[in-house]
């Protein structure tokens, strides 16, 4: 398919499954989240109960909002495209956040509020998405 064409259904989102809007719609979540990481890193940092960010820190968090971002995009165009190996992907790839999340608290690594935030998203976002997906497939 060609550069236009690919641009033309990302624009115009023809054929879009509701699980690939699923897979859309927590894409620009976690896009609008990357973006604010990035834009209001110590903001952010405070309102997930994180320590206070020394210059360098902020700068490293604002990184992370750049690759937070840039995997939004990316379930935002696999959304928008239709991509059902990427919906499916998504499937394998959501669950597994609260269990790392429950390990990185244990061990210290990440705050509970934090934790408990990624895990309530994506944990959500995959359950939508998977019952969207079954009731499609029926």
């Amino acid at each position: 398919m060609a550069f236009r064409e690919m641009l033309s259904r990302l624009l115009r989102a023809d054929g879009q499954g509701r699980a690939a809007k699923t897979v859309e719609a927590f894409g620009w979540l976690i896009l609008i989240e990357g973006a604010g990481i990035l834009l209001f890193p110590r903001a952010i940092a405070s309102v997930l109960h994180l320590p206070p960010l020394v210059d360098q820190g902020a700068d490293y968090f604002r990184l992370v909002g750049v690759l937070v971002g840039g995997l939004g995009t990316l379930y935002v165009v696999s959304g928008r495209l239709n991509a059902e190996g990427f919906v499916f992907a998504s499937l394998l790839d959501r669950p597994a956040v609260p269990p790392l999340m429950a390990v990185l608290w244990y061990l210290e690594i990440v705050p509970g509020p934090l934790a408990l935030a990624f895990s309530v998203q994506d944990f959500g976002s995959f359950l939508w998405t998977l019952l969207t997906w079954r009731a499609e497939r029926r």
